[in-house]
């Protein structure tokens, strides 16, 4: 198959290292002319995942999104949630052209409080049934030293799914499928939250033992969340027919891995902040995009509405967005865990 991948951050290097080893044709979309002709000149990215090195026979580079859309059958966004509209919006035409679109964004748009197909089905009627997104415990990271990790493709038209699937499938990625579209995207959102929480609690001295208190609980209220947003009037999706198994690997298991993991970009935010550093400095000091801090505030507005009990995510959300004192902030989150 013919890609186009738009993104030149970790998880988008990754992406691009997954799918040329796989032997398709890839055309990457990155920021700069700089980074681009590093690449081609280099074969790495000189920012992110520096030891990949790609195999240009199948990689070409390009800074023009237009490009990219004219090229592939299938397009990959891997970008922060902040970005997406730049990438979207003005090439609705392209986009709404029969390509599939894969979204690898672990966020709901900001202000929007959207998931990406809410997004591209509302402002630019995209069909459903050619959107997949993709979700699981798969940091980058170790996609770059070939560690075996999974990836959940879901989407609502099987047939496009197993074949985005299967051109995923390498010695060292496993695949597997799902229709909980709006599920396993909502579980990402959540997972980046209580990662932060998992590191708040870190950088103020808590220790294993309670991390896994805080996980369990963490797990049970994701769960929760997942039912009652699912159950809503407004939702086309049949609970009760969805046999979703949230201990898989795209829920729980996405969950443990950025909760626990030193390459959780979330969790280290997260432990700047239990630390003493306010939100403005924790996101200079990083560098990079920390999903769990707008997904709080999304998923605070939305339950506003629907009202799920959700008292760890509440009060991280005040920790980031009211000032509250991270340790007051737990000092409410022990109250709450059983």
């Amino acid at each position: 198959m013919k890609f186009g991948v738009i993104g030149s951050g970790s998880w988008g290097t990754a992406i691009v290292k997954i799918l040329t080893e796989a032997g398709h044709d890839v055309l990457w979309c990155v920021r700069s002319e700089k980074i681009a002709s590093h690449v081609q000149q280099r074969h790495h990215n000189p920012k992110y995942l520096s030891t990949v090195y790609f195999s240009t026979e199948k990689l070409k580079l390009t800074t023009n999104p237009a490009a990219l859309y004219d090229f592939a059958e299938a397009v990959v966004l891997a970008v922060p949630s902040a970005y997406a509209e730049t990438y979207i919006l003005p090439y609705k035409e392209k986009i709404n052209s029969g390509l599939i679109f894969i979204s690898a964004v672990k966020g709901m748009l900001p202000e929007k409080n959207m998931l990406m197909n809410e997004f591209l089905s509302s402002e630019i009627g995209f069909d459903q049934k050619k959107y997949v997104t993709i979700m699981g415990p798969c940091h980058a990271e170790e996609v770059a030293a070939e560690k075996l990790s999974y990836l959940t493709f879901a989407g609502t038209n099987l047939d496009v799914v197993e074949k985005i699937s299967s051109a995923f499938k390498t010695p060292y990625i496993n695949t597997r499928t799902s229709h909980d579209v709006a599920g396993v995207q909502y579980a990402a959102v959540l997972k980046n939250i209580y990662a932060m929480g998992a590191g708040i609690s870190h950088g103020l001295g808590y220790g294993d033992n309670f991390l896994s208190v805080f996980i369990a609980n963490a797990a049970g209220e994701m769960k929760s969340f997942l039912h009652s947003i699912c159950s809503t009037p407004a939702s086309t999706i049949d609970v009760a027919s969805r046999k979703v198994n949230y201990s898989s690997s795209v829920y729980l298991g996405d969950l443990l891995v950025t909760c626990y993991s030193l390459f959780s970009r979330n969790r280290s935010f997260g432990n700047m902040i239990g630390k003493g550093y306010s939100v403005e400095s924790a996101q200079l000091a990083m560098q990079m995009v920390a999903e769990g801090l707008p997904a709080s505030k999304s998923i605070y507005t939305l339950n506003n509405t629907l009202g799920a009990s959700m008292p760890i995510a509440l009060s991280i959300y005040r920790i980031l967005w009211e000032g509250l004192d991270a340790a007051k902030g737990f000092e409410e989150i022990e109250s709450a865990l059983v």
